[in-house]
């Protein structure tokens, strides 16, 4: 006689689907535990916004009649060193948000524009560092104790270098005509795969040993086959948790290197750069460099809330490690016969 039970919750196995039809697949149960996580609702929600921001782009600058790199010398004073003619920085009914001083492009138009260059670039470069951490390493996980030695070795220079120098220097020499934001996801990307291989590595080194992989590997697979088809189904939710805490810091990373002028370059519209050309005018107007300044905040706040969840999502078990830990921590330290 056959009893059933139902898996622990946290414990990587499949849900039953309701009405007995079946095991219900892992992303079913990461988009419902993110469902009932309202951090992660509102941080998708916010993250929502910003994208329909950088897609209405060309809709904005249609309604703002600019198209966000074009100088607009009737809309500022000249003779008062570029301040825009009008209150609140030149905001009217055309001009929600007002204009640039020095420049009169439409403040609104270069945000929304400028959503386009961070997202963008931050999810290419990730995308470049996901993809070269993963097959490096897998070769260094799967290889010889020598390839293990070498590649390891690598990792470790990658890691240590300090890739914000190497990136100012490279951004700086490569020709103004290579596209910039292109530059700029391979620049970050291959700066950073670093971490994502040592990630990869320590997990395939634990996997390496389970029964049904050394199985595979007795049986004749290849190394490749066996990383394919047994090892990196396994990988999908680690990779995933650090692609996405890892998108912040490439938004952080993008906006610093367009602040510091070897990035995207005027007049393309970027957070980074509006940074930069509206620390000349803060003291006249602080809200040049608030705005864009808020946006990278909330962008990069949002992303890193995502990521938190995402890995609450992924291993439930870690959240429930933590709250222990801490009730473990305030009973150590509470006093006797004081309640907590």
């Amino acid at each position: 006689m056959s009893t059933s039970s139902t898996p622990p919750a946290g414990s990587g196995a499949a849900l039953p689907r309701e009405g007995g039809a079946g095991p219900r697949p892992q992303r079913h149960q990461l988009w419902r535990r993110l469902r009932a996580d309202r951090a992660a609702t509102a941080a998708g929600a916010v993250l929502a916004l910003l994208v329909l921001l950088a897609l209405a782009a060309p809709l904005i600058s249609a309604l703002e009649g600019q198209d966000a790199t074009t100088y607009h010398n009737d809309l500022i004073d000249s003779a008062t060193g570029g301040v825009p003619i009008g209150p609140f920085g030149g905001a009217s009914a055309r001009h929600w948000l007002g204009v640039e001083p020095g420049t009169g492009r439409d403040v609104l138009a270069r945000l929304a524009y400028g959503a386009r260059i961070s997202l963008s670039v931050s999810l290419g470069a990730t995308v470049v560092q996901l993809a070269l951490g993963v097959l490096i390493g897998l070769a260094a996980g799967l290889g010889n104790r020598l390839a293990d030695t070498v590649i390891s070795r690598s990792m470790d220079l990658v890691i240590a270098f300090p890739s914000l120098v190497f990136a100012v220097s490279l951004m700086a020499v490569v020709p103004a005509s290579f596209p910039r934001p292109l530059l700029l996801m391979l620049v970050i990307g291959v700066l950073g795969w670093g971490q994502t291989a040592r990630i990869v590595r320590g997990q395939v080194l634990t996997l390496r040993g389970l029964d049904h992989v050394s199985a595979a590997r007795l049986a004749g697979s290849g190394r490749w086959r066996v990383a394919r088809r047994e090892v990196l189904p396994a990988l999908a939710a680690p990779v995933i948790t650090y692609g996405v805490l890892q998108l912040p810091a490439n938004v952080a990373q993008e906006a610093g290197l367009s602040f510091l002028g070897v990035g995207v370059r005027p007049p393309t519209p970027s957070w980074g750069q509006m940074l930069s050309s509206a620390t000349n005018w803060f003291q006249a107007d602080p809200s040049y460099v608030l705005l864009p300044a808020a946006l990278l905040f909330v962008t990069v706040l949002a992303f890193t809330v995502l990521g938190e969840s995402v890995r609450t999502a992924l291993d439930p078990r870690a959240k429930s490690r933590l709250r222990a830990g801490i009730d473990r921590r305030r009973g150590k330290n509470r006093t006797p016969g004081v309640p907590a």
